[in-house]
């Protein structure tokens, strides 16, 4: 049977050419991670591991997101002339330019998100243990070489489900670190949006500025969700012809007021916060209850799959409402926003197959 590639229209793996430069690239990064980690050991030789403003986390995190940012710079950059990845090249200068500035902000929040995450759980398995210069050395060396080279390699093979799966890993991480290293361990008794409300405080820059970028990469997401949807329609596999125009203006604007959540935390400008996530929200219910017109050619399954969704977020309404009151608030802002993103997850896995007719 004839299928339809709709991944971005690109291999979901790097080429040789591409795997070449991320090993060049993660050796390059791990000797400036190794100058690195040795000055730094010269100035603190016995820095601790996290937990401190001036800890090794911190210093090792910051050192990952610039490597990030410039792999992430260059390694998309050359992957716009890559088989399948030449319809970026037709984008109008000021789309290429957040596109790739989206892709470029992300993979640096996410390398210094998780880097810090993964040595606060290194702190906590020992705890105590001071960073000497030799480890400084060889502990920064492997983080920024391995962050490289794993940035590298996702930005020269980035489509569509690979830029939701990046989004989800972001959101996912972001948050679960705001959680941990939040000053108010009780803050789910009040409401999620309270981890962005701690002034000058790590966790709640992490927490508003995961919602920023991901709301920014949103944007971004929208472009590849146009171009898959525009490939689908020429062939007839989408049955409506301005759907391809409409669904990526509703997703840029599901991104805007996702960053704006973060922009305007609730304890700044509370209206501007609400006001940003009721519409995220409202752009969600959209896209669910206009699916049939917007998605018809889509599989059946997929369908049965949305109005799932959409029967969930009613019910979660009617478990929060005062009259019933099961779900706290945090509760059901966070079923919600999983809501959100898994319904995109499902939606990409289906576009990625809508053609296929095995």
């Amino acid at each position: 049977m004839d299928t339809i590639d709709t991944s971005a229209a690109v291999s979901s793996t790097p080429g040789r050419r591409a795997e070449s430069e991320a090993v060049y690239a993660a050796l390059s990064a791990g000797l400036v991670g190794a100058i690195y980690g040795l000055l730094l050991g010269w100035v603190v030789p016995d820095r601790p591991v996290a937990g401190a403003a001036d800890s090794f986390a911190t210093w090792a995190a910051t050192g990952a997101g610039i490597v990030a940012a410039v792999a992430s710079s260059i390694g998309y950059w050359r992957a716009r002339h890559r088989p399948g990845q030449e319809w970026r090249e037709s984008l109008p200068v000021w789309k290429g330019i957040v596109n790739t500035a989206s892709v470029v902000v992300v993979h640096a929040a996410l390398a210094f998100v998780a880097v810090y995450a993964l040595y606060r759980m290194f702190e906590r398995g020992f705890i105590g243990l001071p960073i000497v210069t030799f480890w400084s050395v060889v502990m920064m060396a492997v983080t920024l070489g391995l962050t490289a080279w794993i940035v590298y390699l996702s930005v020269s093979a980035m489509t569509t489900q690979r830029m939701s799966s990046l989004m989800l890993a972001f959101i996912a991480i972001g948050t679960l670190t705001a959680m941990v290293t939040t000053p108010d361990p009780t803050w789910w008794t009040i409401h999620f949006s309270h981890l962005g409300t701690f002034e000058d405080d790590l966790s709640s820059w992490l927490f508003n500025g995961t919602l920023i970028a991901a709301g920014l990469l949103v944007t971004t997401f929208a472009v590849y969700v146009a171009h898959d949807m525009r490939a689908l329609a020429a062939v007839g596999v989408l049955e409506n012809p301005r759907a391809p125009r409409v669904v990526p203006v509703l997703f840029v604007i599901m991104g805007i007021m996702l960053a704006c959540v973060g922009i305007f935390p609730v304890d700044v400008n509370m209206t501007a916060h609400n006001l940003s996530a009721s519409g995220m929200a409202v752009m969600f219910l959209v896209l669910l209850i206009g699916g049939p017109r917007f998605f018809r050619g889509m599989p059946r399954t997929y369908f049965v799959a949305s109005w799932g969704f959409l029967a969930a977020v009613v019910v979660s309404v009617i478990l929060f409402i005062p009259a019933i009151g099961y779900f706290s608030l945090t509760a059901f802002e966070i079923i919600v926003f999983a809501l959100i993103f898994g319904w995109i997850a499902v939606f990409i896995r289906f576009l990625r197959v809508a053609g296929n007719h095995d």
